[in-house]
């Protein structure tokens, strides 16, 4: 089901999909100035095609090409008169079938392939010029979308929430930190999450996160000197189990804070 409302002239969609009678994290899609950012994962499809048809959509630029921002991306390119875009690295991924672990195809649905365009630095909708930030870390192809004029950010999955516990084993920290000060170094207020929504101190948010990922680091770098295995500095500072690590048999774990922060100490 959805739930629609608007914050500073962006049409805000949350989505939530039920497992077992229990609501999952929530995933945003934005519609702004004609374009829809991210299209929400395949299982809301039947909730988010009414919303697609009520209103006028330019143009759809994806944050990346996971599941759950592209899983109605299809109906777009079915209609044919609605360009898509997403950075060139998630442009073969989007054309893939079915790129994805039966656990994650089972929360978010069995999205169709398509075919997207490549962004470039910036991308034009109706009255606004947005430039476009590669912002790695979560997903090689991850983008934010900056409107420099009102400070406003749409920040794809790069925050989501300000104490990371838990990453996939694709997944970078210390590249996250430096797409996080990448951004920081922008003026911007407003932050428009895909998972946690619209979020008005935005870049003191961001800031947060940044702040705990680096202590984080700190004590990862400093465990490692004193002779701990990646295990033993994950236990130790993350005793408490998630179960989406066995759900996703290992897919998503601490350990991979750990072990990434470890193996790319040099971008941190």
């Amino acid at each position: 089901m959805i739930d629609v409302f608007e914050k500073e002239g962006v049409i805000c969609v949350e989505g939530t999909i039920e497992h077992a009678g229990q609501k999952g994290r929530p995933v945003y899609t934005f519609l702004t100035d004609g374009m829809l950012i991210d299209t929400g994962p395949k299982h809301l499809e039947a909730d988010l095609i009414p919303f697609y048809e009520e209103h006028s959509i330019d143009l759809v630029t994806l944050t990346h090409s996971h599941e759950d921002h592209t899983g109605t991306a299809s109906h777009f390119q079915e209609k044919g008169d609605v360009p898509i875009y997403i950075h060139p690295l998630g442009i073969s991924t989007c054309r893939a079938s079915c790129p994805y672990p039966k656990y994650r195809q089972m929360a978010w649905g069995v999205r169709n392939p398509f075919d997207a365009l490549p962004i470039g630095d910036t991308i034009q909708s109706r009255s606004k010029e947005w430039k476009v930030i590669h912002t790695p870390g979560h997903a090689a192809d991850h983008i934010s979308l900056l409107d420099e004029e009102t400070g406003r950010l749409f920040s794809g999955d790069l925050f989501v929430s300000p104490k990371t516990k838990v990453i996939m084993d694709s997944e970078s920290i210390p590249v996250t930190m430096k797409s996080i000060r990448k951004l920081l170094s922008y003026d911007f207020g407003s932050m428009f999450c895909c998972h946690a929504g619209y979020i008005p101190d935005g870049r003191a948010m961001l800031k947060q996160k940044l702040d705990y990922l680096e202590n984080v680091s700190g004590e990862v770098k400093q465990l490692d000197k004193e002779g701990l295995s990646v295990d033993e500095i994950d236990q130790k500072l993350f005793p408490k189990k998630y179960p989406i690590t066995a759900i996703s048999e290992g897919q998503w774990d601490s350990v991979h804070i750990v072990s990434s922060i470890l193996s790319d100490e040099d971008n941190i």
